[in-house]
């Protein structure tokens, strides 16, 4: 299973998402600190989940990492952050 997949499948575990898009930046970012051979090192992603509801921007960021903390430790070395409450605008 890919870092992409992995990532979807413990956000979707984590925060039951009403949507959910992950994409590898890592081409984007070759020859930069943190790229190796093969990508899978840098994400994006777009978050909307009931789970965000009355948390502050730190907060949400901060679950989503925790979430993600075997992942952040070893094979992912950026992350892009865009998490909201379903009706908010991000």
């Amino acid at each position: 299973m890919g870092m992409q997949d992995i990532i979807t499948t413990k956000l979707v575990a984590a925060f039951a998402p009403e949507s959910l898009h992950v994409e590898d930046e890592s081409h984007l970012h070759a020859g930069h600190a943190g790229h190796r051979p093969g990508g899978e090192t840098h994400f994006r992603l777009y978050i909307v989940s009931n789970a965000f509801r009355g948390k502050s921007r730190l907060e949400r960021h901060r679950m989503i990492n925790a979430a993600l903390a075997k992942e952040l430790k070893s094979r992912v070395h950026a992350l892009a952050i865009h998490a909201a409450a379903p009706g908010e605008t991000n």
